[in-house]
């Protein structure tokens, strides 16, 4: 980022401190231990910087008005944001889009998109993150989309009553990954709202 501050619009030096911190969090990301963690859980933490540091000056841009044109378009002609995540969230059920990987029907065993753009309310059996970007739903229609593995999940969304040892199995990995003791229903054993034991 420094390199690009001899030729960068005015109001860079304003976002320049976030996007350095991005771009510190995504080295430690990178460089973090792969010890006791599945094959993609690793690259979770990559997806989940890159939407976050693209959506940073979206916002800035569009929603809060707080950066000019020029800026904005420097930043994705200079590679800073990925341009082509930002003009999927510009269409209409893509708004909260976690990736492009997660619309690569290449990438999915059947040719389809990946599960975390279902909707939680029309899924069966178990919610789980996507096993290649982390995200559990970046469904427009659901509240505090994207929802990301070490992430709540919403008490009033989800499919199913039913909890298995599965869903405790991983939401006792996703608490792990969160770096605290898990959520309520984890530890209590209940089965959430209408939820069996």
């Amino acid at each position: 980022l420094a390199r690009l501050t001899k030729k960068a619009p005015e109001g860079w030096d304003i976002i320049l401190p976030t996007l350095e911190m991005f771009d510190t969090k995504m080295k430690d990301a990178v460089n973090e231990s792969h010890e006791g963690k599945r094959k993609h859980e690793s690259t979770w933490p990559i997806h989940r910087l890159h939407y976050e540091r693209s959506r940073y000056v979206y916002e800035l841009y569009y929603t809060k008005k707080e950066i000019s044109k020029e800026l904005y378009e420097f930043c994705i002609r200079e590679k800073v944001v990925d341009g082509n995540l930002i003009a999927k969230w510009k269409k209409p059920g893509y708004e909260f889009l976690c990736s492009l990987a997660a619309i690569n029907k290449g990438s999915t065993n059947f040719g389809t998109t990946n599960i975390c753009r279902v909707p939680l309310r029309l899924r069966s059996g178990k919610i789980a993150p996507s096993v290649l970007t982390g995200c559990i739903s970046c469904a427009s229609c659901d509240k505090g989309a994207p929802i990301w593995w070490n992430s709540r999940l919403p008490e009033d969304e989800g499919a199913g009553s039913k909890r298995s040892a599965e869903d405790d199995e991983i939401e006792r990995r996703a608490a792990a990954l969160r770096g605290d003791g898990g959520d309520k229903r984890a530890r209590q054993g209940d089965g959430g709202p209408g939820g069996l034991d």
